[in-house]
């Protein structure tokens, strides 16, 4: 039996998923740059940002953005005119119930094909772009045919870094508890509250957003040679930047506020918001899973940090080939890392979210 002197919480399995319908970025562009009612300076600022975005394709839940949908009723698209619709909020958290809850057991039962789920004693869930009760942690368990003692936790509405306290969290039950098996899965569905606008904020997220799920199983009995031991965690808030960077909910979708400051606000504050985390030892880690929040937000990280190419690698591979999936985003970018990471590497994790909050991890591949 292991002891709580000998318990390393690691990562034993890690998946991904996204929805079907591609969406290439310079099919988005046009159709978000004809949009009646912009702006001259919105004219001009959409063709610059989704250019510069480093995005290839993305994904979206919303099956209509496809050119060929054919809809019948159509809520977000009209493919004949171009035009894009203004659903209310309603209408895309109902979405969000469906679709959402589809890539949650999805993703879930990806990363647990491999394990006895009745080993599973407890579930996370996260996601910040939509809400149904009972949740998508009650989902997980009844569609996985979980014990009915599973224990349940949803972190909700806390941003592009949940991901990062989610993990946290799970190696705290692991180490209060060895023979605790946490499943962990993000979903975020950003597409549904993309809309035309001629406000900049708007404009970048229309640009970077996009839409899948993660799911990651933590326990005690780690895989050799793959997956990754969870050693230590910091979160820290900025001290400015709480205006920066926000998310609220409006009548027709959830707004958010992504200022052109942000980068620069990493910039400034980066260094010190790791220190807690690394004391000094930087330069002693092979590999860096950055939430690739944008394409400036990565090449301030990597100014800052005296990054190479090759380290900031998968987090632009995941940026040009999926986009910001909010909290799921660095999951994708720690699988990319897992994928070819000798055993022994150092790998950093980060993410960034409203507060403007910084949450880290160090970890060490299997």
């Amino acid at each position: 039996m292991l002891t709580l002197a000998h318990v390393t919480p690691s990562i034993i399995a890690l998946e991904t998923v996204v929805p079907p319908t591609v969406l290439l970025q310079h099919d988005v562009r046009d159709v978000f740059a004809a949009q009646p009612g912009l702006s001259r300076l919105a004219q001009r600022l959409v063709p610059a940002t989704f250019d510069a975005a480093a995005i290839e394709t993305r994904h979206s839940a919303i099956a209509e953005l496809s050119w060929e949908s054919g809809a019948e009723h159509p809520l977000f698209f009209l493919p004949a005119s171009g035009l894009l619709l203004s659903p209310s909020t309603r209408v895309r958290n109902e979405l969000y119930t469906e679709q959402a809850g589809q890539l949650y057991v999805e993703a879930a039962k990806k990363a647990c094909a491999s394990l006895d789920t009745d080993r599973i004693t407890h579930v996370i869930t996260v996601s910040c772009t939509g809400f149904f009760a009972p949740g998508p942690d009650f989902l997980v368990a009844r569609e996985l045919g979980l014990r009915p003692g599973v224990q349940r936790f949803h972190l909700g509405f806390m941003g592009c870094y949940a991901s990062m306290p989610a993990l946290r969290l799970a190696r705290q039950l692991v180490l209060a508890d060895p023979a605790a098996v946490v499943l962990v899965v993000s979903v975020e569905l950003c597409t549904l509250h993309v809309r035309s606008s001629s406000d900049p904020d708007q404009i970048i997220a229309a640009s970077i957003f996009a839409d899948g799920a993660a799911a990651a199983v933590v326990a005690a009995d780690a895989v050799e040679g793959f997956g990754c031991s969870l050693d230590a965690f910091e979160s820290v808030v900025t001290p400015v930047g709480e205006a920066d960077m926000a998310w609220t909910i409006g009548d027709e979708g959830f707004e958010m506020v992504l200022s052109s400051y942000v980068p620069k606000i990493i910039d400034e504050y980066i260094e010190g918001a790791l220190e807690p985390l690394l004391q000094g030892r930087a330069g002693e880690v092979e590999r860096w899973a950055i939430h690739p929040g944008g394409r400036s937000i990565l090449d301030r990280v990597q100014s800052t940090l005296k990054l190479s190419d090759e380290q900031l690698t998968p987090s632009r591979e995941t940026l040009r080939d999926f986009g910001n999936m909010s909290s799921a985003t660095v999951l994708f970018v720690l699988k990319n890392i897992l994928a070819t990471a000798t055993p022994g590497e150092r790998i950093c994790a980060m993410a960034f979210g409203p507060g403007l909050t910084v949450e880290s991890g160090l970890m060490t591949a299997n």
